[in-house]
């Protein structure tokens, strides 16, 4: 078809997706990339992290469209591929989203198609856009300190816990929102507040006694909880949400407020934007990166502007949650 904006798609897919209903539906989906993007590559992943290097790989051998095929996770795997490859990236290709998978978060925050069908098209004819990203240094699993992008939200306290949870729940492979809620309830119950020294931007540190704080490029986390919902992906900072040390009642009065995106207007909510973030503690504090256990505090995180060229993306349309307060310094 003459005008495709793309030279070499390469869709990277997770079978595990959706429960595998990605790769049982990847004989109905090859035909709708080949109409609307081309002569398109596929390639599947076998382990965790393996998109990353699939990604990596893709746009180093020429490809200019790099389509996850999956949730979060898969998207947030591929753009960590893509920016490990060097900061040329985005000059060299772009990212799509064909969306699969539990929680559905980025899709939200960018105003890509629910259905693959639509999301595909969106790819072919919307234009492509700039978007941020954060790097983050932190403490892995192994006790040695890693490098990982963000694309979407990552937090640190209650939400790495529930990021693990969440995988193992039975709700999992049937509705992303039920598993997140189910996990959020459940590691509320065993969770215990932890006291953590915060660094925003060129702010003072200081001493929180904290639930949970949500680094916000995107809006959405759990599965449709608006955690940061004035956060926008080509804003050129981080919105920062601290929830400090609230009780077993006043957490259950308080979970509307989150699918609501009236989170701000809760007394023990506050928040913050700002380019830089840093974060210590004397106990180990998990840290989440879009919606995946990474490892725990001390945490260093930098927004990137600009670093991710996404196709099929809709900002200005996206349903944005309606916040008029802001329940913060």
């Amino acid at each position: 078809m003459a005008g495709r904006r793309f030279r070499k798609p390469c869709v990277i897919l997770n079978p595990k997706a959706a429960s595998g209903r990605a790769l049982r539906r990847w004989p109905l989906l090859r035909p709708l990339f080949e109409e609307s993007l081309g002569a398109t590559e596929a390639l599947f992943t076998e382990a965790p992290g393996h998109a990353i290097d699939l990604s990596r790989d893709a746009l180093r051998g020429g490809a200019d469209l790099i389509v996850a095929c999956g949730g979060d996770g898969t998207l947030s795997e591929v753009v960590n591929g893509y920016l490990s490859a060097g900061p040329d990236s985005a000059a060299a290709a772009a990212l799509g989203l064909c969306p699969f998978g539990t929680g559905g978060d980025f899709r939200r925050s960018a105003g890509i198609p629910r259905r693959p069908r639509e999301a595909i098209g969106a790819m072919a004819s919307r234009q492509t856009r700039l978007v941020d990203a954060c790097r983050l240094r932190l403490r892995g699993h192994s006790g040695s300190t890693v490098e990982r992008f963000c694309i979407n939200t990552a937090s640190f306290g209650m939400g790495g816990e529930v990021a693990t949870a969440a995988k193992r729940s039975f709700l999992s492979s049937v509705s992303g929102k039920g598993a997140f809620l189910w996990a959020t309830g459940l590691s509320f119950l065993r969770y215990r507040a932890k006291q953590v020294q915060l660094k925003v931007g060129e702010r003072p540190e200081q001493a929180v006694r904290i639930m949970q704080v949500a680094l916000g490029n995107g809006t959405y986390q759990g599965g449709g909880m608006a955690i940061c919902p004035k956060a926008r992906l080509d804003s050129g900072r981080m919105e920062i949400t601290v929830v400090e040390e609230v009780g077993l009642l006043t957490f259950l009065m308080s979970l509307r407020l989150l699918y609501a995106g009236t989170v701000y207007t809760h007394p023990k909510c506050h928040h913050f934007r700002a380019r830089r973030v840093a974060a210590t503690s004397q106990t180990k504090v998990a840290i989440e990166v879009d919606g995946e256990a990474i490892g725990t505090l001390p945490l260093e995180a930098e927004v990137l502007p600009g670093a991710v060229k996404m196709a099929g993306l809709d900002i200005a349309a996206t349903d944005r949650p309606n916040v008029s307060h802001s329940g913060g310094p």
